[in-house]
């Protein structure tokens, strides 16, 4: 059991709120996560079949009649009613805060359930998969983060190996089940072989600019039908769309997001990586140690500045950077290297990019040990000594 960052954030909310909803992939430890902070709840899967017979014979005097300290509902969004029931619960006595946590893993419909139902009354915590420090922690520490860039951030993934197994057994069912069962849960009637084709069309990919007519036409779909896809599995939290960051600095700016899968254990899978040695003379190595750093840096950004909002940044002469860091008015740029990088040349580029940007500072990231000023406002990080850091605001 790993401690996860997203506690102390979970109870910020509970104090805020009268019910906190929990959104994440499914097995990424939402369950483990609530029953950790709020120990004290009742729990309630309404994936049962006898407990959801029962809510649906009568949701609200089942909310009552449970509540004792508070209820954590999972799965919540297999039975849309219980939403009218919690609103009806949640008014009756409003100054009462963090009674309900709800959790769910098909974001589209909770999302939309919560709007019609829940609004002003619901917090709401995307939880993430492990970042590399959270992974060092537990009963099960994982001292080389390495170990977590192969195998990605999700908990039993991860403890594959401790159990006599191996991470890419758990994704290749982890797959099966997310495309036989929960996109027809989405209402999404696509063809797994399809859906596990445009996966690994997108893993090749791995952050790239997004071009769907291209996926389209491979795939002998639509490019509408191919773009609901393509939301879908940024809805269901196993894509990541970066948008590029506009200014108007006079210069031609790309306008399409770059896509990511999250985690790299799933990018590893699809791609037949299995051990370090396959992933250090791979041809997607860079674009995956590019997605791990990224992911470990935004799943602690979200949590410390939860306001903020991921960028990239590239111009049509080449001119780009990886990740830009918005809070409020400040930018922050990252740039990601898989080797040691203390060049001058990158320093002077970097810094252009801060005039045009207007970014407050600029850090590069990468596997060499310790830290180097480069620049004015410019520093190079290696990434064992980023763990815990965030650009300062």
């Amino acid at each position: 059991m790993y401690l996860r960052q997203s506690s102390t954030r979970l109870a910020q909310l509970a104090r805020q709120f009268p019910a906190v909803l929990i959104l994440g992939a499914r097995q990424v430890g939402k369950t483990t996560l609530a029953r950790q902070v709020f120990s004290d709840f009742t729990y309630l899967d309404l994936e049962d079949p006898v407990t959801r017979a029962l809510f649906a014979e009568d949701p609200r005097f089942q909310l009552d009649a449970r509540e004792g300290k508070g209820l954590i509902l999972d799965e919540a969004q297999r039975l849309p009613i219980v939403f009218d029931a919690l609103r009806g619960a949640i008014d009756a006595d409003r100054q009462r805060m963090g009674r309900f946590v709800i959790l769910g893993s098909a974001q589209p419909a909770l999302v939309r359930q919560v709007a019609e139902s829940l609004a002003g009354r619901v917090g709401i915590l995307e939880l993430s998969p492990l970042t590399v420090q959270e992974a060092g922690t537990g009963d099960a520490p994982v001292a080389d983060y390495r170990t977590l860039w192969l195998c990605g951030g999700f908990p039993d993934a991860l403890g594959a190996a401790a159990r006599g197994g191996h991470f890419r057994d758990w994704w290749e069912a982890y797959l099966r089940t997310y495309a036989e069962r929960d996109l027809p849960a989405m209402g999404v009637a696509a063809d797994p072989l399809l859906i596990r084709k445009l996966l690994t069309m997108l893993a090749h990919a791995q952050g790239g600019l997004a071009n769907l007519s291209q996926f389209a036409a491979s795939l002998g779909q639509s490019q509408p039908t191919m773009a609901r896809y393509v939301d879908i599995l940024e809805q269901s939290f196993l894509l990541r769309r970066l948008p590029p960051y506009f200014r108007n600095v006079g210069k031609r700016l790309v306008k399409a997001p770059k896509l990511y899968l999250r985690d790299t254990g799933l990018l590893h899978h699809l791609l037949n990586i299995d051990s370090l040695d396959v992933l250090d003379s791979h041809p997607v190595r860079g674009a995956s140690w590019e997605t791990f750093v990224v992911e470990d840096l935004l799943r602690r950004e979200a949590l410390i500045h939860p306001h903020g909002v991921a960028h990239f940044w590239r111009t049509a002469g080449g001119a780009e950077v990886d990740l830009l860091l918005e809070r409020g008015g400040a930018l922050h740029a990252v740039e990601i290297k898989t080797a040691r990088a203390t060049s001058p040349y990158l320093a002077r580029g970097l810094r252009a990019i801060m005039e045009d940007t207007g970014a407050a500072s600029a850090t590069i990231i990468d596997q060499g040990p310790g830290i180097d000023p480069l620049a004015p406002g410019v520093t190079r990080r290696g990434f064992a000594e980023s763990v815990t850091w965030l650009p300062a605001q």
